[in-house]
This record gives structure tokens, sequence and C-alpha cells, in this order.
């Protein structure tokens, strides 16, 4: 009676994958080893796992599926629980109101079938095929690392329930760190260290948790975007939150107010710092933990993603004696990698640098850091009147927030200091109008300011799977890219690999908008110009805007045109 390896086998045979002779050499051998046939000629490299797949999908007349390009959505992973996935090992592909398509690496499993659509019966289920090694991948990134650490947890806790504030009571104190970890049980600890270590792991630069009125959610932030991972059951909220705020020095006795921290994590053999912030919400505390990993800031400025233009005109202004160099953005542009950057290119033993920060996220050797304590009096404007009569080179402060704060600094940079800031604006010479907008006298602001630089960050192309690609009629016409540009571009896209979890983008890279002042911008700062006026006459002189730049990288094949249309959509016209 024919199996069904035997079937299979002989659509191999027909494919021109394999010949009688392999075939009663794998037999023979399968016999003495207790091993199929299939199974055989796998592990002896007859055939290739991906041969066998296209024969399966050939000899079953299902459509085979690359998983690379298959993107994670709350849809997909609603429709189908991470632990019915994980059972019948397959995938979420598509869903509407009645079918629901999946990808599984075995389409002979009349079990796996039957037992998927029992567990699903809302669903008509249509089947796909799809190679095993990405099917595990894709479950990562569609589900997360850490549901296998989250059903142990909740396994072993099945009969025991934390009450952190039994505890408290009990103790009549705050516990001790090594008090806290016996009574909140160990697997509860590990899946705090899974949750942390996965986020590093996936490459993030936050993990969110977040509770709501019948789910705890856990979200990392890659690359500059929010993906959901599997999270625990929301039972376990509370104990969660009072492990990371005892790790992070908060007080987990307080839950009405927003708390401030700081921690340390092993994960492999490096020790990773965290900024943690707790913040009250409607149905409990919601944390943010910003991994703060000093890698990125060993970059030099090249490493950023200047163009070499750009990057001449802000080195040459970064290293004047005096003055103010501002760089602007939103939060989470990347303003404080660019500061440090700048920091580390001019850190010599010849120069005093002293910041004033809030908080100090970086600790970096050789320079003087301060941390503002606003509680303590130690706010910006009076660290920086003292810090003065330090006698520094340059002086860095985290962000121009007042008035006062802005005059000690002008006053300062025309002293014989270099001055380093942030501004929140939207471009760069519109930094010149908030700063006389703060109540700093545009003579002031006229004759201290050297640069201001506006940056936005743009994902790059994966540089496993890029390749080359045209862009659509919309994408040219939206970026304003010529025919004669377009004859020489170097289009690229990423195709999707394990690399970038399939998603073509990989990393992240500067676009900037450099605008070194001239004595014409001067004169205009001093008459009163508006910030339209300033900027047309910077862009007449050369200044390349946020858009322009990046449609320099999208020409030069570094990142793609959605990207850069995305993140510079409020770009004046020039």
């Amino acid at each position: 009676m024919a199996t069904k390896d035997d079937y299979l086998v002989e659509t191999l045979c027909d494919m021109g994958l394999l010949d009688g002779d392999q075939v009663d050499t794998a037999r023979t051998s399968g016999e003495l080893l207790g091993q199929g046939i299939v199974e055989t000629l796998v592990k002896q490299k007859a055939i290739h796992p991906d041969q066998l797949c296209r024969a399966r999908a050939l000899h079953f007349g299902m459509e085979l599926v690359d998983l690379q390009d298959v993107q994670p959505t709350d849809e997909l992973v609603q429709a189908m629980p991470r632990h019915i996935a994980r059972r019948f090992n397959v995938l979420p592909l598509g869903v509407n109101e009645t079918q629901l398509t999946v990808a599984t690496a075995d389409p002979s499993d009349l079990e796996m079938m039957d037992g998927l659509q029992r567990m699903l019966p809302t669903f008509e289920i249509l089947f796909q095929v799809a190679t095993d090694p990405q099917i595990q991948a894709s479950l990562e990134k569609f589900y997360g690392g850490t549901g296998e650490a989250v059903e142990r947890v909740v396994q072993e806790l099945s009969q025991t329930q934390v009450d952190v504030d039994a505890v408290l009571g009990a103790k009549g104190r705050k516990p001790t760190e090594a008090e806290l970890d016996a009574e909140m049980d160990s697997p509860l600890v590990r899946l705090v260290a899974k949750i942390i270590a996965e986020g590093y792991k996936q490459g993030c630069s936050d993990v969110h948790i977040e509770p709501f009125e019948r789910s705890l959610r856990v979200r990392y932030r890659v690359d500059g975007s929010l993906r959901a991972v599997e999270s625990p059951p929301l039972r376990l909220h509370p104990p969660i939150i009072s492990r990371i705020k005892i790790m992070s020095g908060m007080s987990i006795s307080e839950k009405r107010v927003p708390q401030d921290g700081r921690m340390q994590q092993l994960i492999g053999e490096k020790v990773i710092d965290f900024r943690v912030s707790c913040l009250p919400t409607q149905y409990g505390e919601s944390i943010v933990m910003r991994i703060l990993d000093k890698g990125g800031l060993s970059l030099g400025l090249d490493q950023l993603g200047f163009m070499r233009d750009d990057q001449e005109t802000f080195e040459r202004c970064a290293q004047m004696p005096d003055g103010i160099l501002l760089v602007t953005g939103p939060t989470g542009s990347g303003k404080t990698t660019t500061l440090y950057s700048c920091l580390n290119l001019l850190n010599t033993p010849q120069k005093k640098i002293i910041t004033v920060e809030d908080p100090v996220e970086y600790m970096l050797d050789g320079i003087n850091q301060v941390q503002v304590n606003e509680a303590a009096g130690m706010t910006f404007s009076a660290a920086l009147r003292s810090m003065l009569r330090q006698a520094p080179n340059i002086i860095m402060l985290g962000e121009i927030r007042d008035a006062e704060t802005g005059t000690i600094a002008v006053n300062a940079s025309l002293t014989g200091h270099f001055v380093f800031s942030t501004l929140h604006t939207n471009d760069a010479p519109g930094a010149i109008t908030r700063m006389v907008d703060l109540g700093i006298k545009p003579f002031l602001v006229s004759s201290a300011t050297r640069c201001v630089m506006a940056q936005r960050l743009v994902r790059k192309i994966c540089s496993k799977c890029g390749e080359s690609c045209e862009l659509t009629e919309g994408d040219l016409l939206a970026l304003e890219i010529t025919p004669e540009q377009a004859a020489s571009a170097n289009f690229r896209k990423g195709a999707g690999c394990k690399n970038c979890g399939g998603s073509g983008l990989k990393g992240r890279m500067g676009i900037f908008e450099v605008y070194a002042l001239n004595d014409t911008d001067r004169r205009m700062i001093i008459d009163g110009a508006p910030t339209a006026d300033l900027r047309a006459h910077a862009i007449k002189c050369g200044m390349k805007s946020l858009r322009a730049d990046g449609v320099r990288k999208v020409l030069a094949g570094t990142t793609i045109a959605k990207e850069v249309i995305t993140n510079t959509s409020a770009d004046e016209k020039e």
C-alpha cells in the first residue's frame, strides 16, 4: 500500500529532482535506520527542503508562498491566537469575515487541518504551503519571543497570586530587592527579564507595557515603529510593574503620580542602561523603558547619514571657537545622538566640556555632566550660570526652554564659549523665529547663532536583501524627481529577509537641513524677517531642505521614497 511519502517521492521524480537509484538507496537506508524515505532523502541532501516544499505544493495543488513579504497585523494576530498558531505550526496570511488563509509546511497533515478547523469554527480555513524555517521565523515576528515565557509563568503561578500591597503592609517598610524577588516568585522575575531581553534582541529603542480594561499590552519600538508582541495576562500587571519600579529605584507604594528612574540589566555579557518612566493611567500604571545603548554614540558624523557637503558645513560650524549651534526636530528624531557625536568629535584633553541635561541619558568619559534637579533648585538657568565659573570651552544644554535659559546661553556664546543645544521646531530657519518668540533680542540671536540644523530619521534599506527597483509615477511626482535625475538614479528597495524581519528596511539614518548663517541672514534677523523669507534666502544660498536631502538619499539607493514622503510632509515648497 502506497504511503504519502511514496506519492511525494513520485512527484519529486516527475519534477526531475530524483532518479530511481537515489530513491532505492534512500529507501534501503531509511528501513535500516527506521526513518521515512523523505526524511532520509533530506538528511542525505539528495533534495533540499525548499524543493520538498515545492513538491508538496504541486502534489496537493496549493499555492507556494514566500513569507518574507508577509507583515504581521493586529487583525491577523487576533484571528489566530498565538497558542493555536504554535500548536499547529501554521501562520495566518489573510482574513476576512468568513475565510482565514494560513501557511503550513505539511499539507498532508489531515489531523492538523481538522484540529485547526475545530478550534476556529467561525472561519473557512484555506491553506497555502511555506517552508518550515520560514514559518518558525515568521511566528517569532508575528507573536514575539516572549510567548513561551508568558505561558510558563501563567502555568507556574496558576496556584499563586502575588499581592505586593499585602507584602508591603506585612513588612511595614519598603522590601529589599531580594525580599521582593522571593515574594514575587522566580518565574515572574524571569518573565520581566525575558520581556526586556527580547526587546533588546529585536533592536528596539523602547519597551512599552500598557494596561487596558481587559488586557495588558507589551510593545517594542523598532526603527521608530511600534510592534505588538505576545503579552502576559492582565492579572500579572501589578507585580510586573512593581518589579520594574524596584529595579529602577521608584517607590512601589506610590501609584498616583508619575515617576522616573534608571536601571541596568545584564543581557548576555553586556550591561545595558535603561531610562524608565511610570505614568498612572485609567486602568493602572503604564511603563516605558528606553534603552540607552552607548554603541550609537560612538558613531562618527559620516555614519549618521550626512551627505559630504552638509557634513563639511556642519563640522566647520561645530568647531568654531564661540557661538551657538542648534539641532532641531521632534522628539525621537535623533537630536541627542547627533549632539553626543559632536561632543565625541570635540572631546580632547585640551578642551573642557560641560553639559546640563534633564535627564543625563549617557555617561561619557572626559565630559562633566550636570543633572537638572528642579526640586533642589538646580534648573537649566541656575546650572548654566554656575558652569560659566568653571571656565568651559564647550557647553551643551539639553534644550533651550525659556527666555532666561536662552538669554544666558546667548550671552555665554558671546563671551568666548561654544554652546550646543536643541529646540523643537519643524525646520532650521524656524529656530530663529522661535528664539525671538521666547523673548531673546533679535540682535543677540543674530550675533550668536552660527548654525541651525533640522533633522528627521528615516529607515534604511536592508543591506542583506536590497535590490534595484523602479519608482512609481506617484512617488516621482511627490518627490519632484526629474526624468534626468531618474535616468542616473540607483533606486532600490528591500525584498524582505530574516535580517530585516521581512520588512525590507533595517536601521535608521538621518536626513538633514543645515542652515549656516551668513551676513545677509544676520541683517534679515535684525530687521525682523519672517521664517519664510529666511528659508527662501537660505535655499537660494545652497541650503538643502529636509525633502531635498531625502530625495538625494532616495536617488543614491539608501532609503525608499515612502520614508522621505512620510517624514518630510510638512516641508514648505521651495
